[in-house]
């Protein structure tokens, strides 16, 4: 808006624009009385988005504006859709009582919504996490964080330019952050396929960023985490919270710790062999992926976890050993499975919930479904220190079932509150005396009116009287006339009628401001205890969150021991020798795919450093060459996430990188054919590789 306009702009518009000001780039969902409003380019862009009617208001003298709005409880429909296409959306409350405002209503940004920062339940995939990223590339050296609002799981990485999109592509951030003055850098390391946000440079600073991560963790140093050396990986953490901090989430009590994605810890692949592998996309419309076969985790924490076990294969026997033990004692003992899998179900997504703590968001309904996951836990508890399966009653021992919390909320709540807190009825009885009292008081009116009516008419022989109520003067006794001469003094009169009259007392009185103020009394209790209780989940938040990553390695592991089952695979054998011998083995994503009565035809294969280490496989179109290399791939990457593999028998030399080159496409339009692709990719292996690696070339 350019401040040469002649116009007088509306107060109400000037508030507006002063606003957007702040945060020119976003759609800015203004509050007034029962509408979110949008305005000018806005409600443009807002129309055509959502679909609603564009419609003009004026804006002082000779102008006006575009408007577009809709009713304020419909926020959970049109948010999301506002923030999968992609929008920036700044929400603008009423920060006071209108009634109250002497001249126009308070406003402010309560919150600010982007694709990496997310905490609506409609947007969010439940079996995925929503990263915020953040880079910092320093020459050849990069740093990267990566932060999920809604589960609290905050990661940090540093490594080679390579390593760090690789990094890019596993965790698939919704939106990545980098410094303003490095975008031609940032686009040529990791292209456009993201959605950014450019931030101020002076935000990627060691000084800033450490600051702003000691004061999150409240701690001297950032030894405790193991992080100290990764100075890049500090400042795109750093920037992360700083970005917190700009779009208004001041409530960061759930992110509680950070942790380092360890790159000598894990299986590398990069980002073709994800794509050539087709591990969680696939090119081709309705194909299935290598998740959609091996996910059959019951709880969302599992769901999000198999996809980061499946991107982040062990390189380590002995946690894969670890892992196999479990699948194979869930394998054997089908009716302990079914057990425990009914009461992961029951748990539900407790790692969001309790973030959900964190940020002031939980409602009473969910604080329940808290509860009863948390007592859910302590029969699992139990079930698995009594499996005799040694990684099984480790996993047990660090289970916490919080039972001091669990009973509390039992204690407090009604077992079916509702949803919102203003529909009342959330506290349990025996809570709050003056609750109580006050609940009495409302429920039980009729009653204490029928008594009152039958004292006074004892006490003074009026038979006839009755109580009733009017606007004019709320409660009131009336009195034939023939019955005037027994009224008693202390009564007032109010009201002449041709054949009565209308007597108040002072206990009627009482009553009446009693029961007036007992609605509102009883709201602002419920709320207040309410939210005392939600104050004291606060604590607990570590334990619960610990729970919710040992429930999701349970699921991911019961999941794992079905697939195994339903499809006939074997328990793989890993060592340290560098052989891969695989006696019929299967693809296991194909053999899912083929018409019934018809089997998947499986393949030996064996490779060594000394005898064979390397196979050319020629043959016809369609005669199996690439499913034989991808198969290789997903069986020894399924190997090393813990799971059982669709052979006969495998044996395993731990690998440390898997490269797949699988049917690279001309890039035409960057003026190279398909020969120079492929030895351009064929290079950037040879550059990467060592003795422990896989390469599939087709």
């Amino acid at each position: 808006m350019s401040e040469n306009h002649k116009y007088v702009e509306t107060p109400l518009m000037k508030q507006y624009y002063s606003v957007k000001a702040k945060h020119p780039d976003a759609i800015l969902l203004f509050r007034v009385g029962d509408f979110y409003e949008t305005f000018g380019e806005d409600a443009i862009r807002t129309s055509e988005l959502l679909g609603i009617t564009l419609t003009r208001r004026a804006n002082g003298s000779a102008s006006f504006v575009e408007l577009a709005g809709f009713p304020y409880h419909a926020l959970d429909i049109y948010l999301p859709r506002l923030v999968r296409a992609g929008q920036r959306v700044a929400i603008c409350e009423q920060l006071e009582d209108p009634k109250l405002a002497k001249k126009i209503v308070k406003r402010g940004i309560t919150e600010l919504v982007t694709p990496g920062v997310l905490l609506n339940e409609n947007v969010l995939d439940h079996k995925e996490n929503n990263f915020l990223a953040a880079v910092h590339i320093e020459k050849k050296i990069a740093g990267a964080a990566f932060l999920d609002i809604s589960t609290g799981e905050f990661l940090v990485s540093e490594g080679t330019v390579d390593y760090i999109d690789q990094m890019l592509n596993n965790l698939q951030p919704k939106e990545v952050l980098y410094e303003k003055n490095k975008k031609d850098l940032f686009i040529e390391s990791f292209g456009t396929k993201f959605y950014t946000f450019k931030l101020d440079d002076w935000i990627f600073t060691p000084e800033a960023a450490n600051d702003r991560l000691l004061k999150q963790f409240e701690t001297s140093s950032l030894k405790g985490f193991g992080i100290q050396n990764l100075q890049s990986g500090i400042i795109a953490a750093g920037a992360i919270l700083h970005y917190l901090d700009i779009t208004q989430h001041e409530q960061l009590g759930h992110i509680t710790t950070i942790s380092r994605i360890e790159e000598d810890r894990y299986v590398w692949l990069d980002k073709f062999t994800i794509k050539n592998l087709e591990l969680f996309h696939s090119p081709y419309e309705g194909a299935k992926t290598l998740i959609d076969v091996m996910d059959r985790t019951i709880s969302p924490m599992g769901g999000r976890m198999l996809k980061r076990w499946i991107s982040l294969p062990l390189k380590d026997i002995q946690p894969i050993n670890e892992r196999l033990d479990i699948v194979e004692h869930l394998v054997e003992n089908k009716t302990f499975r079914e057990e425990i899998s009914g009461l992961i179900r029951q748990i539900g997504d407790i790692e969001r919930l309790i973030s959900k703590v964190a940020v002031s968001r939980i409602n009473p309904r969910e604080v329940v479904h808290l509860k009863k996951a948390l007592k859910a836990i302590e029969p699992l508890k139990l079930l698995c220190s009594q499996s005799g399966c040694a990684p099984l009653v480790k996993l047990a021992e660090q289970m916490n079932p919080c039972k001091l919390l669990a009973d509390r909320i039992e204690h407090d709540l009604n077992n079916d509150p509702p949803v919102q807190i203003n529909r009342g009825n959330i506290i349990a009885k025996g809570v709050s005396q003056e609750l109580d009292e006050l609940r009495t008081i409302l429920y039980s009116g009729k009653d204490y009116l029928t008594d009152l009516q039958n004292r006074e008419s004892q006490r003074t022989g009026i038979t006839s009287l009755k109580i009733s109520y009017n606007n004019v003067f709320g409660y009131y006794i009336e009195v034939r006339n023939t019955h005037k001469d027994k009224v008693p003094p202390d009564w007032i009169r109010k009201q002449t009628l041709v054949n009565a009259e209308r007597y108040i007392t002072e206990e009627l009185k009482e009553y009446e401001s009693k029961i007036f103020g007992a609605e509102e009394k009883i709201l602002d209790l419920e709320t207040k205890l309410f939210n005392d209780l939600v104050l004291s989940i606060i604590e607990y938040i570590p334990p619960v969150q610990l729970n919710s990553s040992l429930i999701g390695r349970l699921d991911c592991l019961q999941s794992f021991a079905v697939l195994s089952e339903e499809n006939d695979y074997v328990r793989p054998v890993l060592d340290d020798s560098r052989k891969i011998e695989i006696t019929d083995g299967r693809h296991p994503v194909i053999e899912k795919q083929l018409p019934v009565g018809e089997s998947y035809v499986p393949n030996d294969l064996f490779l060594d450093t000394d005898d064979q280490q390397i196979i050319i496989l020629t043959g016809p179109n369609m005669s199996g060459k690439s499913a034989l290399l991808r198969q290789t791939a997903l069986i020894v990457l399924m190997a090393q996430t813990g799971c059982y593999v669709p052979a006969k028998a495998a044996k395993i030399g731990i690998v440390d990188k898997i490269f797949t080159r699988v049917g690279a496409s001309d890039n035409i339009s960057l003026g190279e054919s398909t020969f120079m692709v492929e030895m351009n990719e064929t290079a950037s292996i040879l550059n990467n590789l060592s003795d422990r690696s896989l390469i599939l070339l087709d």
